[in-house]
């Protein structure tokens, strides 16, 4: 069973559909399963697919051309064609009599290898468009060479697409889906250890505690996991020795400009540059107060979840596991785990506010959410929500999320009361998010205020999934 991706797999089936000539950009970090959303869509469908290697134009050439014949022959040939251009207007010539998608996967290693191919691709698009049949994806890992190469205004083959797709990590939900047989508590951990990004819960196994899934990851040093940001860094940028130091200060607390240059011993105009590749990439983000336009409150945090947990774990731990002492690491680690997943378990509590909203149940029709903080000028203390969302200058709602191991007292209702009235709307929905339950006073207060509304774990488990609730798994995920 395939899971996840039912709106790329629609979207891409609806350009399908239209039997006229269709361009889809397709990209994403690595390991969030493009290519497992590819192979999925062309299954029995005529198609020629490519995946660009990391060499030379003429290895990338002969490589086409073996897709291509084996296409129009059934057989494999060792006959190459002369050049990008000849091979893809033969493409484009097949493409005139019957419906054909042609994959380009890993994209940049092509275009890098072959300077041309970007502008010959443009030009024969424009002299076979309207008449091709010709469904054209082109899919890459590299978003900066994607966004600034292929979507960008500069770009030769900008206005030629007719459809693009960001691939992101999947979110709680689907990751819930493939993980049915662990127990309640256990999917919201892997869900935050692992980001929910596919190649890396394929590396998890519901036979294992959660204890031993992450000794046999994380704390192994011949895991693939175990080395994988930096890796991944190594892959994406020229100089991953400082974006690791901005990964590591970010993780270890720093979160303003100022804070992280100081750590990483570089001036902020040169942090800033890194920071917006970073964010580029999907792993770091930038945090402003709810409702505020970008102003001297931002703040920068790891948006990975994966990747927060490896930084805040791994580099401190990594002289022990070096020496195979994963039992002793697991220890130190483990009385971290709920302060780390504090966060995890907000953007569940999101997840599942948006469920609400698109189900038409929501007593409050957000257009967005997030993390409000600032300074009550009452008391002048820094106060902090941890969801806010408008519906507009009268109607919010606000909610406070604790992973913890005891029931939500009647005080933390209180104060989500007191911080809501820092504003002022006229009508007021409360969100209490608990991960055990209440106590007898928190919800005797809730029923009498009638604008409180008490969820636990459980309860956004049962919205999220409610059809596969306790279901056996039916499949595995696609390798990506």
């Amino acid at each position: 069973m395939f899971i996840g991706r039912e709106r790329e797999l629609a979207s891409l089936e609806c350009l399908y559909k239209s039997d006229k000539f269709e361009f889809a950009v397709v990209y994403g970090r690595r390991r969030v399963g493009k290519t497992a959303l590819i192979s999925r869509f062309i299954e029995e469908k005529k198609a020629i697919y490519l995946m660009g290697v990391e060499s030379s134009e003429k290895q990338n050439l002969e490589n086409f051309s073996r897709s291509i014949l084996e296409y129009g022959t059934g057989m494999q040939m060792d006959t190459a064609f002369l050049s990008f251009q000849a091979a893809l207007e033969y493409v484009f010539t097949l493409a005139e009599k019957e419906r054909i998608i042609l994959v380009i996967d890993e994209y940049p290693y092509v275009a890098r290898a072959s300077k041309s191919f970007a502008s010959t691709l443009q030009m024969l698009i424009d002299k076979h468009k309207d008449r091709s049949r010709l469904m054209l994806i082109l899919c890459g890992s590299s978003m900066s060479y994607m966004e600034d190469h292929v979507l960008a205004y500069k770009a030769p083959l900008y206005g030629r697409r007719t459809a693009q797709m960001k691939i992101q990590p999947f979110d709680f939900a689907d990751t819930c889906r493939y993980f049915s047989d662990f127990g309640a508590e256990e999917k919201a951990l892997i869900y935050g250890i692992t980001g929910g990004t596919p190649q890396y819960l394929l590396q998890m196994s519901e036979h294992l505690s959660i204890e031993d899934n992450i000794k046999n990851t994380f704390l192994n040093p011949t895991s693939s996991i175990y080395e994988e940001p930096e890796n991944l860094l190594k892959q994406e940028v020229r100089e991953p020795a400082l974006y690791n130091a901005i990964i590591t200060a970010i993780a270890g607390g720093a979160s303003r400009m100022s804070e992280i240059s100081g750590k990483v011993g570089e001036n902020t105009s040169v942090c800033s540059s890194y920071i917006k590749n970073l964010m580029a990439l999907g792993l770091v983000k930038k945090d402003t107060p709810y409702g505020e336009k970008e102003s001297r409150k931002s703040v920068y945090a790891i948006a990975d979840h994966m990747f927060r947990f490896w930084y805040r774990f791994i580099p401190e731990n990594s002289s022990v596991i070096g020496r195979g002492a994963a039992d002793l690491a697991y220890r130190r680690i483990a009385p971290h785990l709920a302060d780390f997943m504090g966060k995890v378990f907000e953007d569940i509590c999101q997840e599942y506010l948006w469920k609400l909203l698109l189900d038409g149940t929501s007593p409050v029709e957000f257009s967005s959410l997030g993390r409000w903080w600032g300074t009550d000028p009452s008391t002048r203390r820094q106060e902090e929500i941890d969801i806010m969302g408008e519906q507009d200058n009268k109607t919010a709602l606000f909610g406070e999320c604790k992973w913890r191991q005891e029931p939500v007292d009647v005080g933390v209702l209180e104060t989500l009361v007191n911080r809501s009235r820092l504003f002022h709307y006229s009508k007021v929905e409360l969100y209490l998010f608990a991960k055990i339950g209440f106590t007898s006073g928190c919800m005797e207060q809730a029923e009498q205020m009638g604008n409180v509304h008490l969820v636990t774990y459980q309860d956004i488990l049962n919205a999220l999934q409610p059809e596969k609730n306790n279901a056996k798994k039916e499949g595995t995920l696609w390798r990506p």
